[in-house]
């Protein structure tokens, strides 16, 4: 298998994630990013960090990317096989960026 090139960001981002770094995770987002989980979105660091702590870090997950897309846009979307005791399954993440940091991490069915 071909290693998978993720652009940063969003590289750092996984990376933080799958350490289960928390800081490392909510630091990823600017002051006024979102996540975008099937539709509930969450704003901002406490609001993110509220749903990360039931579904995302504190579930201990780990992404595993199959693939990368990185379009004209700047939108970076990683589709992986997520695994974590809150949900598992192929998964698509788009993050929207800006700069270092992520605008918006949208979560929907791989």
């Amino acid at each position: 298998m071909s290693e998978i090139n993720i652009p940063e960001p969003v590289a750092s981002f996984i990376d933080a994630v799958n350490r289960h770094d928390e800081d490392g995770f909510l630091d990823a987002f600017t002051d006024d990013g979102a996540v975008d989980d099937w539709g509930r979105v969450f704003r901002g660091r406490n609001e993110i960090k509220a749903w990360s702590d039931k579904e995302f870090i504190g579930a201990t997950g780990i992404l595993t990317p199959e693939q990368v897309d990185a379009s004209d846009d700047g939108t970076v979307t990683v589709i992986g096989d997520w695994r974590s005791t809150h949900a598992n399954g192929r998964s698509s993440f788009a993050f929207e960026v800006a700069g270092d940091k992520v605008t918006l991490m949208t979560i929907r069915e791989g």
